[in-house]
């Protein structure tokens, strides 16, 4: 069989010891118990896009989650809640936006039908009966920050003639433009040569 054509590897075995790992022995694979999930677990890898937002390495993400015994494996719903932190793309203030994603995803048991008929990047599995968090609750809140961060939503930014923020700016604020082609003529008549200036 080709190099390229090998099938995709099973999971790894996770870090127990990561607080994004749960437990799910005690579903012990019967279809309609549940067990409630709430923590705090903090992030290992800043997320977002830097200088214009991201949810900081260490900040505490919000787990709350429901995980679900069924047929094909654990399902999780659930929330998951973090605050990130950025500049506004208009006036470039400091700005923070409290981000909360809603999720749904389905791990399944290996030998189920679900894993067997399912390409290796297109679902989550349990491994040792175990799932792990973190690629789904981060991708989720990747995909939930604002491409355009704003201040407030009628931001006006900034003045390109100052570059001062227009909300700080008395209204008429402007700047004369000058058409660059009669911009040298300006020049020499704000100058020494302009007509009737005495030498």
């Amino acid at each position: 069989m080709p190099e390229d054509k090998l099938p995709p590897a099973r999971p790894a075995r996770v870090d127990l010891r990561s607080p994004w790992v749960v437990d799910t022995r005690e579903l012990a694979r019967h279809a309609g118990l549940s067990r409630p999930v709430q923590r705090k677990v903090p992030l290992e890898e800043t997320l977002g896009v830097k200088d214009v937002i991201v949810v900081p390495q260490g900040t505490e993400i919000d787990l709350d989650l429901l995980l679900e015994s069924v047929v094909e494996g654990v399902l999780v719903t659930g929330t998951a809640s973090v605050t990130a932190t950025g500049s506004c793309s208009r006036c470039l203030d400091p700005i923070t936006e409290d981000v909360e994603v809603e999720l749904t995803e389905l791990f399944a048991y290996p030998g189920s039908t679900t894993e067997e008929t399912t390409e290796e990047d297109e679902i989550y599995r349990l491994v040792d009966d175990r799932i792990e968090l973190e690629p789904l609750v981060c991708d989720a809140l990747v995909l939930a920050l604002p491409l355009v961060p704003l201040c407030e939503e009628n931001c006006q930014g900034l003045c390109s003639g100052c570059g001062v923020k227009w909300a700080d700016l008395e209204p008429g604020h402007g700047h004369e433009k000058i058409d660059p082609r009669w911009a040298a003529l300006v020049e020499r008549f704000d100058g020494d040569d302009a007509p009737g200036k005495q030498a």
